[in-house]
């Protein structure tokens, strides 16, 4: 019987902005429980990763746990993983970010266990080939990918049993493969002695051979079913450690490090961009999606799957900034804030407290969405939001000796080859799409650092089409000795019945300002599930603009000449918007005017859509008011409509804030909440994402006659 070493490398991390109860369930349940049972099998050498995140969480609330990895690293059983302190995408950050991120977690690795880091757990496992130069750059030996990026290269799986060298200008890093036979058995497989008999056939084909298994930590007792069936009555970990025991003689468990003090490498290696196979074929669009995996099922039926599906790969990583745009604002207003904190002089304590800020902005989870809620959970976009707006405040009053300030700033922010308009104050920033209805896309409150239009519109994923077959929530967890559990990727569950009936998907972007002319058969339920009848050509149509800026003030001039379709004809009208923003104000003055630029006389539905993301739906301490109304019902998630009104808004005592609007003509107010369908690991859920409101008007003009209204939207903190 040949030798063959065994690698486990797990990964372990929690997402910036995740509550505290979550922090503490994957303590008792994952991460304490792998280190008690790492404890009783002194012989097993394993590879361990954790995010700084979870690190410094550690330290303020279990610091015993650190003691034990200490004592393990000590012992030479044990050896962690460097990375990204914040866990990034290393391939959507700058290269001094990338480096700062990664050499801050080896000092910190240092600092708690006196060990320096050799490897680096590459976030997500997305690859880019130049990636190799930055992360030597930082001090790393080697990385861990997947199977998928050598196979998707042209290897052969058996040729995946250790690791190679790849280079980028001659700077040279080593690369592990893990595979992905090994995530579906580990620890899934109904008996842990698949295990023995996958690596007995492995050793046979030859001698000097590694296989190793690299996935997430939380997999271990934290996704659902698998607690019970890892640590409790299934004690699945603890079988499967006493088999390698049992085997020791032939199975050599080790960690990276020290296979390669021993091994040189297989070969060199050039690997294309990419990254797990699950996350490819999340990264698409949801059309391409399901064409993707009929293609699977039909190679599967024809029994070729296993011999093609190599040269077979979904998308990218990067493909999400296209799938989802509000995960590419999102990632250019990280682009745009390091590049204003990479200008900060020095290393003193503000750059310093700049750059954390940043990196904790740079936290990947947020940004886009598989199996995970991630992009589709509001608290972890708001905290991106929350760091990288710090971040950007801080800055900002290094380069601004006064106190109140307006600066203007015409740029193609969201890199689409079209500019945007961003103005901002030493109070607020408001920044304006033209090419997109004259929007406003993001709005910042700088004294609670908050986006109040960190919204998400609702859009198809391919996983819809599962929800009309799915079961009760909880049917599937399938947990018992015995028995094996189901991985994260097969389980279908729903927290709710009757989510297939809150599918509603909007054609344009929940956004602000968007300036709607709405048919007259068009009612609140049509138009909040986006499936109104829509009279004009303005929603999501370019604007031009102009900028004029004095002291203590920019205005800036959006204006659209358009058509509104009365009956069969297509009438010419204008819709100019003025927006002026004072410094050290929180109010922003909004002026419309509607032209009749026709030769009949035409009745508008004219209305300006807004949308607020204020994080709690159906909390009591967030609700709308109208001014000398009683609303019924005045929860962000509820709906309404309510008629003559002048003074309206949200209030939101959690974040001390106060939207208030001030009209100066009657309106009819509709409310109603976004609400997307989404998956989850702990099923399918409907999560609420944004109150949209709607001050709307009626008015007939002859040919050539102007319609005006002057709206005020006060942002104030509440005492």
């Amino acid at each position: 019987m040949n030798e063959i070493g065994f690698a486990l490398c797990l990964h372990s991390h929690q997402p910036i902005g995740n509550f505290e109860h979550v922090f503490e369930e994957a303590y008792q349940k994952s991460y304490l429980p792998l280190i008690e049972v790492l404890k009783q099998h002194p012989s097993i050498n394993i590879s361990l990763h954790y995010s700084g995140i979870l690190l410094d969480w550690f330290q303020e609330h279990h610091p015993e746990i650190i003691e034990d990895l200490k004592g393990m690293v000590e012992e030479g059983r044990l050896e962690l993983l460097t990375g990204g302190f914040y866990e990034p995408i290393m391939g959507t950050i700058p290269d001094r970010d990338k480096i700062g991120q990664i050499k801050r977690l080896s000092k910190r690795v240092e600092e708690l266990c006196r060990y320096s880091p050799q490897g680096m757990w590459v976030a997500e496992r997305v690859w880019e080939p130049y990636l190799a130069k930055p992360i030597v750059e930082a001090g790393v030996k080697y990385i861990v990918v997947d199977d998928a990026h050598f196979l998707n290269a042209g290897f052969k799986a058996e040729q995946l049993f250790g690791y190679y060298m790849t280079e980028e200008e001659g700077k040279m890093l080593a690369i592990f493969p893990g595979s992905k036979e090994l995530r579906y058995i580990i620890p899934f497989a109904g008996n842990p002695n698949e295990l023995i008999e996958f690596l007995r056939a492995k050793a046979d084909q030859g001698e000097g051979r590694l296989a190793l298994m690299a996935d997430d930590g939380e997999k271990f007792g934290l996704w659902p079913g698998t607690f019970d069936w890892v640590f409790g009555k299934g004690k699945w970990l603890d079988r499967l450690f006493k088999l390698l025991e049992q085997n020791s003689y032939w199975i050599k468990t080790c960690t990276l490090s020290s296979w390669m003090a021993q091994h040189g490498p297989l070969g060199r290696a050039y690997l294309p961009t990419g990254s797990y196979t699950e996350m490819m074929e999340w990264a698409m669009p949801a059309d391409s999606i399901l064409l993707y995996e009929d293609l699977l099922d039909h190679l599967k039926a024809d029994g070729v799957l296993d011999k093609y599906s190599s040269f077979i790969r979904g998308g990218f990583w990067r493909n999400f900034l296209v799938k989802y745009p509000e995960s590419n604002l999102m990632h250019k207003k990280m682009i745009y804030v390091s590049d204003k904190v990479a200008m900060l002089p020095g290393n003193g304590k503000i750059t310093k407290e700049a750059k954390d800020e940043l990196w904790k902005g740079q936290c990947n989870c947020a940004y886009w969405h598989g199996l995970f809620g991630g992009l589709y959970l509001p608290h972890l976009r708001s905290a991106v939001y929350q760091h990288l707006i710090s971040a950007e405040t801080l800055a900002d009053k290094a380069f601004h000796f006064e106190d109140n300030w307006v600066d203007v700033d015409i740029t193609d922010f969201d890199k689409d080859g079209y500019n945007e308009v961003l103005i901002n104050t030493d109070r607020l920033n408001l920044y304006f799409q033209p090419k997109e209805g004259g929007c406003l896309f993001e709005l910042d409150w700088k004294p609670n650092p908050y986006n109040l239009l960190d919204t998400l519109s609702r859009r198809k994923e391919a996983y819809h089409q599962k929800l009309l077959s799915a079961p009760a929530s909880g049917d599937n967890e399938n947990e018992g000795e015995g028995e094996g559990t189901k991985s994260i990727h097969d389980l279908v569950r729903v927290k709710e019945k009757g989510l297939e009936n809150y599918l509603n998907y909007d054609w344009y972007r929940r956004l602000s300002l968007i300036d709607h002319f709405l048919s007259e058969d068009t009612t609140l339920n049509d138009f909040a599930a986006c499936r109104h009848g829509e009279q004009g050509d303005f929603v999501n149509q370019p604007y031009t603009y102009e900028v004029q800026q004095q002291k203590g003030e920019a205005i800036l001039t959006l204006a659209r000449h358009g058509h509104v379709w009365v009956g069969p004809d297509h009438l010419p009208v204008q819709v100019v918007k003025r927006i002026k923003v004072r410094e050290n104000s929180g109010e922003i003055g909004i002026n419309y005017e509607v032209t009749n630029s026709s030769d009949r006389f035409v009745s508008f539905w004219f209305g300006v859509e807004f949308n607020f993301a204020m994080l709690g739906g159906h909390s009591p301490d967030r609700y709308y008011f109208v001014s000398g109304r009683s609303l019924n019902g005045d929860r962000l998630d509820s709906k309404g409509k309510t008629k003559e009104v002048t003074e309206f808004g949200l209030r939101d005592e959690y974040l001390r804030l106060e939207i208030r609007f001030r009209l100066n003509k009657e309106a009819t107010l509709w409310r109603f909440p976004i609400e997307t369908v989404s998956q989850s690991e702990g099923g399918f859920e409907r999560v609420y994402q944004s109150s949209a409101l709607l001050p709307n008007f009626r008015f007939s003009l002859p040919p050539g006659e102007v319609w005006k209204i002057e709206l005020v939207k006060v942002l104030k903190a509440l005492d």
